[in-house]
């Protein structure tokens, strides 16, 4: 099965190449990933911020930014730079050393994540043999740092807005980790590089949406509702709880859980990709595809023109899910804090459970089907 190239080693092995020490060459890599995963991800938000609001204007017949810029592009850009030059105002009583953890805790996590997305086939900064799992540890982190939050800012609405995130986190958490599990089951591994790998070969057949359809229905529903995108807001509520968790932070602090909530949309679109849209797979098999073109599947032209292609392919199916979301927010009404958490106890939960049954059934049948 092939793995894609890790681009830890590649870049070490360059360095060494140019004659530089073992020793130097990793030093060098260490900051470069996290450089790496900032700016893409940052520049990723950027995209969508503009991207929502283009979209929810559309819904609503306006406009939408269009000065800052052409057809508005520039203006996250201002909007995030205005956030870094506000005042950073601690209310008097509030807990000031967790107040200020808060934010970084959330943000922090969903970063860490992004070492483990494969957004090509020889894209992968770290390619983990246990890659879905750190990344369902890593974001069940980031509600500890919205509960810790609330409770520092000494405010009922603050902390109401902790508290439901760290429940609606809690419900959501196990479904959609469930349904991760019958697609790791499928693919007999935990690495998303195999998960993808374990797709190809047969075209947009081969794709996981179609073995799991169950699955990617509850996977799309619980990561909305991890990312606390509409309907399922509850925890920043602004018609009941003022802002929830964010009310009492401003500037910077409040950039950084603006910033986590857009990374982590981008972030859970990405993983469905690669989960259920076959990740940096065509819709067409490579087979076919040179075919069509006339040259073999081993002329290394076709390599390359694939290779560059293939995180094309993984951005526009993560931002077609992104478009989704957003257009879900304009769309559907906020539910009650009741019906969302008997949705993720009372319906999810059993779904998902009776879905990993399935598989686990389904595979021992037919073991070429589902990945025996």
């Amino acid at each position: 099965m092939n793995r894609g190239i890790d681009l830890q080693g590649s870049f070490i092995e360059s360095l060494m190449d140019l004659g530089l020490p073992p020793d130097i060459a990793k030093a060098i890599w260490m900051p470069l990933p996290m450089i790496l995963v900032i700016l893409g991800a940052t520049v990723g938000v950027l995209v969508v911020v503009w991207l929502e609001r283009k979209i929810s204007a559309a819904a609503q017949q306006r406009i939408g930014p269009e000065y800052a810029g052409p057809l508005g592009v520039l203006q996250p850009v201002a909007d995030g730079i205005k956030l870094v030059f506000k005042e950073d105002i601690i209310p008097a009583k509030a807990d000031t050393v967790l107040f200020t953890l808060g934010p970084i805790l959330v943000v922090i996590p969903v970063f860490l994540s992004y070492l483990v997305v494969p957004f090509g086939q020889n894209l992968v900064i770290t390619d983990l043999n246990i890659g879905i799992f750190i990344w369902i540890a890593l974001s069940s982190i980031a509600p500890i740092g919205l509960l810790m939050s609330g409770y520092a800012s000494n405010n009922k609405y603050a902390l109401l807005g902790g508290l439901r995130a760290a429940a609606q986190s809690i419900s959501y958490e196990i479904p959609l980790a469930l349904s991760v599990l019958a697609v790791v089951m499928m693919s007999n591994s935990l690495s998303t590089i195999d998960i993808v790998s374990q797709q190809s070969g047969y075209g947009i057949l081969g794709w996981n949406i179609w073995r799991q359809p169950v699955g990617f229905l509850v996977f799309w529903i619980a990561a909305l509702a991890e990312c606390e995108r509409l309907p399922f807001d509850l925890p920043e509520a602004e018609e009941e709880l003022v802002a929830g968790y964010q009310t009492e932070y401003t500037g910077m602090k409040f950039g950084l859980f603006y910033l986590g909530s857009y990374v982590n949309l981008v972030l859970s679109a990405l993983i469905v990709a690669i989960l259920y849209l076959g990740g940096w797979e065509f819709p067409v098999p490579l087979s076919q595809l040179a075919d069509w073109l006339g040259v073999s599947e081993s002329n290394p032209w076709l390599q390359v023109v694939t290779a560059s292609l293939g995180i094309t392919m993984t951005l526009l199916k993560a931002y077609f899910l992104v478009f989704i979301a957003v257009l879900l927010r304009w769309t559907v009404p906020r539910v009650r804090i009741d019906q969302l958490l008997n949705l993720g106890w009372k319906f999810l939960l059993p779904v998902s459970l009776v879905n990993l049954l399935l598989t686990a059934a389904l595979k021992l049948a037919f073991p070429f089907a589902f990945g025996g």
